[in-house]
């Protein structure tokens, strides 16, 4: 902004000790010791950012910030002779962490941003005089807002309005926004998924436009990024309104739009069906509908096999002599593809291992039959695997995928969810689906007479299939009598 807004506070104000509040949510304690110890000190300060914006949604609020007239040095000063303890936590940017006990409360100069050379930080910050050229650098004007016990809310670009519109709209120039800082374009994504908002049309144009600069931004940094807009329960939403910022963060999405399956199995294209898919996936876990209250957050790797379990149609689609699509090997080729693309953008090896895991059999054939659901229980055994757990994320994508089908599919929905409930039938009274599950231990077989050996594991293998196909109980003396050892 060219001008400032000037505003004369005089002395220090007093911050009452009955606890202010916004919109009835009460400001923190320390937050409000924060700010008093810095205004003794002849300093202003206004409590920014996501406090402020959360405080007016009337949704909880974690961390506040604190943006102040003075340098990082006269902040310290002020904090330390009030007893708070201080970690230079940003000093390059102007900023400090005031600490009390297990409270931290960041501390940053108003500032003006210098010249973004990398498309992700500035090369430079200056002392800005006042808190709007403070907010005018700011990402999104429900961001862009501050506000103080005494001062009320200061909202220079109608960031409650916004709220109150459900929209996400960049401060000032979206372009100019978006070529600062790359990753600020999925940061609208996430936090219109997360607040289950829109971005307004001219911010959503400059992402479309802007998407090619993504490439310049670290893979991890979008990875972390995408994780989020998934953790959301809406990143079907993100695909199918902002398809060009979704396809420059993964660029294997992209040969998927438009990608015609020529099957009756299937209503949309590659891209729409994954959005489906991604969406249905995402309401097995919320559980609210507003974003304002509590929600369960999905599984990741449920999410994350939502959005690639059919990155690898494109590479596998044949056409047959009737004109009918098919994707043979695509689940295998789609696991691998998925391990590259999750390897990449730095996701948690827990996470790529076990999306993996059900994007391979995603689409495996399986019946209401015990020694089928058994066998398949085995894909998901192993060291460190939550059987049960992906068992049912299994059925969530089974589940997704078939809604994201042609209507004339949706009456498995009913087989699956009666596959569901056997496979707890299962679990519940503990039969065998891995040789880790069996009653019968290799020291059962070595105290019965079998020598140690290779042996050992061909009669363990030997009596889980006798378990399995329904010849012998899973119990101890059972299995040794099946084996005759």
């Amino acid at each position: 902004m060219d001008e400032c807004l000037h505003i004369d506070t005089g002395a220090a104000p007093s911050i009452t000790v009955e606890q202010p509040a916004l919109n009835g949510t009460p400001a923190p304690a320390t937050a409000l010791e924060v700010l008093r110890a810095l205004e003794e000190a002849g300093l202003e300060a206004w409590i920014v950012g996501g406090w402020v914006r959360d405080a007016l949604r009337g949704a909880p609020c974690h961390d506040v910030d604190i943006c102040c007239s003075g340098t990082w040095q006269q902040s310290e000063a002020a904090l330390k002779a009030e007893g708070f303890k201080v970690a230079r936590s940003g000093i390059k940017f102007g900023g400090i962490t005031a600490v009390r006990g297990e409270e931290r409360i960041e501390v940053t100069s108003y500032r003006f941003d210098g010249f973004y050379t990398d498309g992700r930080h500035p090369e430079s910050v200056r002392l800005a005089q006042c808190v709007e050229d403070d907010l005018a650098r700011r990402d999104f004007t429900v961001n862009a807002m501050a506000w103080h016990p005494t001062r009320g809310l200061l909202d220079v670009y109608d960031g409650a309005g916004d709220l109150r519109r459900r929209m996400i709209r960049a401060v000032g120039e979206p372009r100019r926004r978006f070529e600062e800082d790359a990753l600020r374009m999925l940061r609208a994504v996430r936090f219109a998924c997360r607040l289950d908002f829109v971005v307004e049309p001219q911010t959503a144009s400059a992402l479309a436009s802007c998407a090619p600069l993504l490439d310049a931004v670290a893979r991890e940094r979008v990875g972390w990024e995408l994780d989020g807009i998934l953790a959301t329960g809406r990143a079907g939403d993100a695909l199918l309104r902002y398809p060009d910022i979704m396809c420059a963060a993964i660029p294997e999405l992209g040969p998927c739009r438009g990608f015609d399956q020529h099957s009756r199995y299937h209503a949309f294209d590659v891209y729409d069906h994954i959005a489906r898919v991604l969406t249905v996936a995402g309401e097995l876990s919320l559980s609210s509908v507003d974003g304002a209250g509590p929600e369960a957050a999905p599984s990741p790797s449920l999410m994350w096999a939502a959005l690639l379990h059919d990155i690898a149609k494109p590479a596998c689609f044949t056409l047959d002599d009737r004109g009918c699509g098919h994707f043979y090997g695509h689940p295998e080729r789609g696991a691998e593809q998925a391990r590259e693309i999750m390897h990449r953008l730095a996701c948690p090896s827990e996470v790529m291992r076990d999306a993996c895991l059900l994007i391979r059999y995603h689409d495996r054939p399986m019946s209401a039959e015990r020694s089928d659901l058994l066998r398949v229980m085995g894909l998901f055994a192993g060291s460190g695997l939550d059987t049960p757990r992906l068992m049912n994320e299994l059925f969530d994508i089974k589940r997704a995928d078939t809604l994201g089908k042609a209507p004339s599919c949706f009456y498995y929905v009913k087989d699956i969810e009666r596959m569901r409930e056997m496979v707890r039938e299962l679990l519940a009274n503990n039969e065998a689906y891995s040789v880790g599950t069996l009653a019968l231990s290799g020291a059962d077989l070595i105290a019965a007479g079998v020598a140690p050996g290779p042996r050992i594991g061909a009669l363990l293998r030997r009596a889980l299939d006798a378990t399995v196909d329904g010849l012998v109980p899973n119990k101890r003396d059972d299995l040794l009598a099946y084996l005759d050892v």
